[in-house]
């Protein structure tokens, strides 16, 4: 059952959030309740291992370039060290 909920958002972060909306071809109501489902699964909190906290401070510092294909660069360094 679908409820009407009224949300109080600064207006930029709408507009950004309507721009991705549509960028993935999905209503910015999809995402909402989407990332709201993700955040309250209490099953998947117990199975996820907690990272150390020097692992937690590197999380999404390094952005791959576009068009980089990841395996084969991991195919190539590993050719290299042990071929």
């Amino acid at each position: 059952m679908n409820t009407k909920l009224t949300l109080t958002i600064e207006q930029e972060i709408i507009e950004k959030a309507k721009i991705y909306a549509k960028e993935k071809n999905r209503s910015l109501s999809d995402l909402i309740e989407n990332y709201l489902k993700m955040i309250t699964m209490e099953d998947k909190k117990d199975d996820v291992k907690k990272l150390s906290p020097i692992v937690e401070s590197l999380k999404g510092s390094f952005k791959m370039p576009k068009g980089m294909d990841y395996k084969k660069e991991l195919k190539k360094r590993i050719e290299e060290k042990y071929l």
